[in-house]
């Protein structure tokens, strides 16, 4: 299994984009400004989105890849899987007319280039060997984080949250972790912030991950542009001993 961080920032910047991973070729967690990215060409290759939850930053480039790829994808659906809650939001707030063309609907309902299915919190999908969990957590709207296994090999993907025990508890339930992404958005000084935006910040993860019985590499995202430094320098104190890093656009992980 190949991880490439496409977008990890909690915002914007010369340098950084909104969340979303490429998985293999095919497979895309969360699509937000990082999608920008791929060429032409990898971009034709996404077959799946899976989506974290609503917010802009996490979705942005599912509308725009939809009319980049039309010609492309009549015939071949991108398939977007997320919770309900999510998948009414889209259809209402993204896809509606007003926003932006409703590409489950072109070039006509019964062909459309855009597929959404909905999917429960504790499902699983297998897609070409690829075991996918949607696993439900704790943010200020309806949200989930993935977890996948392939040959043994496990990644999973906090999304957005804030302390939770669903997340930990899922993990807990693999026999190994290879590689663990989760958020801390703000530092430590904003922590009530945090809790009112249901995000951690290093106190808070540091609180959380001591329910995680894997020990296992840690890569920190969602970070606000221009607190990278103070964050990560936080997240290292509060968690002494733990293989952690901060997590970069163009990361790569072969796991």
């Amino acid at each position: 299994m190949k991880v490439r961080v496409l977008g990890c920032s909690g915002g914007i910047n010369q340098s950084v984009a909104t969340t979303s991973f490429l998985i293999d070729d095919d497979i895309l967690i969360d699509a937000g400004t990082g999608v920008c990215d791929l060429s032409l060409q990898e971009m034709r290759r996404i077959r799946h989105i899976f989506v974290s939850h609503s917010h802009l930053d996490h979705i942005a480039s599912i509308p725009l890849l939809a009319d980049t790829l039309f010609d492309d994808l009549v015939g071949q659906p991108i398939i977007v899987h997320a919770l309900p809650e999510t998948i009414r939001a889209l259809q209402d707030h993204i896809f509606n007319w007003t926003i932006w063309p409703d590409f489950t609907e072109l070039p006509h309902k019964t062909n459309a280039v855009l597929k959404l299915e909905s999917m429960a919190a504790g499902a699983v999908i297998e897609l070409s060997g690829r075991w996918i969990e949607m696993i439900r957590v704790n943010h200020s709207v309806p949200a989930v984080g993935y977890c996948i296994k392939e040959d043994g090999k496990v990644f999973a993907f906090s999304g957005d949250t804030t302390s939770n025990e669903s997340f930990w508890l899922s993990l807990n339930k693999y026999e190994s972790l290879d590689l663990l992404v989760v958020e801390a958005a703000f530092a430590d000084r904003d922590i009530e912030l945090a809790k009112v935006a249901y995000h951690y910040c290093p106190k808070l993860l540091s609180a959380d991950l001591v329910k995680l019985k894997h020990r296992t590499k840690v890569c920190v995202s969602h970070l606000k542009p221009g607190c990278e430094q103070e964050i990560m320098t936080q997240c290292r104190e509060a968690l002494p001993g733990w293989d952690i890093c901060q997590l970069k656009s163009g990361d790569v992980f072969q796991l």
